[in-house]
């Protein structure tokens, strides 16, 4: 999908992102983690004793495993002043939007989730806090088997297939101390099971927001896409500014069989008080293929790194990423691609822009092994700084183990060009504009591949962010 859209048509209003209600919460843990509180998340979604035992494994190992020594500092992220559990006071998986709370409404109103949803999507699930408080389905997907739920509802429903799925082969417990914390925590997210042969022909949404200050959200999304079958699915996530910092560690699960695809589209805005440690991997079979399309713009620190297993022969991985670091921000991503299965191939393309300070980094693992013969890897990194105050940094990290493979790296780090500037000036534009065009022309190859609605949300946000950056 190709979307031609002009950055200076849109007038955009802050409090779209930054507004915040009044706390109405059927349930507030005490701040930091323990057994206890483990134990009462798990009684309180009435969950069989395997997910328990899978929590308390979490538990466990997240109490082993050491904080990451290397990346941004997240000395400043304080765990036990954190709210690991926050039951917002409403109904779960609310099918009509008039069962959601009008305040709770209002808020994805702001964020045209209900309007997308009638225009574009062929399901839409939405959380609030550490809870999902709607969720619906079309009925002509519905009929066709296409199963998407909260997935706190789908451990009810569903539980052989989410014990098969649920943090095994994919995204091991003991992954990271982030992941074991996941596993220990987590509460609602998304669920979807497409049969064998199914392709759904319009992308299927969720939307997390936070709300609550010193919040943490941990949402676990699991997506099964069956033989031969294709799904796209979109999710964006927001929270207010506060003056605390709050913690999102969500976990994505993506497991693409045979033949199948897959496409994961985000756009994550958290506000610049949150730490974004997020995980998110799959696991592609014999000519599956997964694509990523990432977009990172808000939150304090981001540490997320999307991986692809390529286990099956002729598999495919295809990412695309922009990560946007202004004042006070550090924008740690990248994508990790491990090579299986023969024949296999995967392309990255990462894009990034600092400014006021920001910091952004490309962070990367390509791993072919041995026997993965006729692998080809493309990684393409380009870094655009507008100021002199700005960071950005590359740190690729290959490991081949197989000699009949076709491998190329190429990176590129610079300023705003100060003669392209001159010469869009010499045409009437004004500084500003002719730096917002100028940007607008660098971030284009990703915007075309998002989604028209989220495409539009991502041209505001960096016209907002690019706002006054030339003093």
């Amino acid at each position: 999908m190709t979307n031609d859209i002009n950055m200076q048509t849109f007038q955009i209003n802050r409090e779209t992102y930054d507004h915040y209600n009044e706390e109405r919460l059927l349930f507030r843990a005490v701040p930091g983690i323990d057994e206890k509180l483990v134990r009462e998340i798990s009684k309180q979604k009435n969950e069989p004793a395997w997910m328990l035992q899978k929590r308390l494994e979490g538990l466990k190992t997240f109490y082993e495993l050491k904080m990451p020594a290397w990346g941004p500092s997240l000395e400043k992220l304080d765990l036990s002043q954190i709210h690991f559990f926050l039951r917002p006071d409403a109904k779960k998986n609310a099918r009509t939007w008039a069962d959601v709370p009008e305040d709770i409404k209002r808020t994805f109103d702001k964020l045209g989730i209900p309007e997308a949803e009638k225009t574009a999507l062929a399901g839409v699930g939405s959380q609030y806090e550490s809870e999902v408080v709607y969720h619906n389905l079309k009925k002509e997907w519905e009929d066709q088997g296409v199963i998407f739920l909260d997935c706190d509802e789908a451990v009810q429903k569903y539980p052989e297939l989410v014990k098969k799925y649920f943090m095994t082969s994919c995204v091991p417990i003991s992954l990271h101390k982030f992941a074991a914390l996941h596993a220990a925590v987590w509460s609602g997210g998304t669920f979807i099971y497409v049969p064998k042969g199914v392709k759904l022909t319009t992308p299927l949404q969720a939307y997390f927001r936070m709300n609550a200050k010193r919040g943490g959200q941990f949402e676990h999304t699991l997506i099964i896409v069956d033989e031969g079958a294709e799904c796209h699915y979109i999710e964006g996530c927001s929270a207010p500014v506060y003056a605390e910092h709050s913690l999102h560690a969500g976990c994505v699960e993506i497991h693409v069989l045979k033949g199948a695809r897959a496409r994961y589209s985000s756009i994550e805005n958290w506000s610049k008080n949150t730490f974004n440690l997020n995980t998110k991997r799959a696991a592609v079979y014999e000519d599956g293929i997964i694509e990523w399309i990432n977009g990172n713009m808000g939150s304090n620190v981001t540490m997320l790194y999307p991986a692809s297993v390529l286990i099956g022969d002729r598999s495919k991985c295809d990412f695309i990423g922009i990560a946007f670091a202004g004042k006070d921000q550090n924008q740690d991503t990248g994508a990790k691609v491990v090579h299986v299965g023969k024949h296999t191939s995967s392309t990255i393309q990462s894009k990034s822009i600092s400014k006021d300070g920001g910091i952004t980094s490309y962070r990367g693992l390509l791993s072919i092994a041995k026997g993965a013969i006729n692998a080809t890897a493309n990684v393409s990194c380009d870094a655009l700084m507008v100021d002199n105050l700005s960071q950005s940094n590359t740190y690729p990290f290959m490991d081949v183990k197989e000699s009949k493979v076709t491998v190329s790296h190429e990176a590129t780090v610079g300023r705003i060009n100060k003669d392209q500037i001159f010469y869009l000036m010499s045409r009437g534009l004004d500084e500003q504009t002719a730096t917002q065009m100028i940007v607008s022309g660098f971030i284009e190859p990703i915007v075309k591949e998002l989604p028209l609605e989220y495409a539009v949300e991502l041209n505001r946000l960096i016209e907002l962010e690019m706002e006054g950056s030339l003093g």
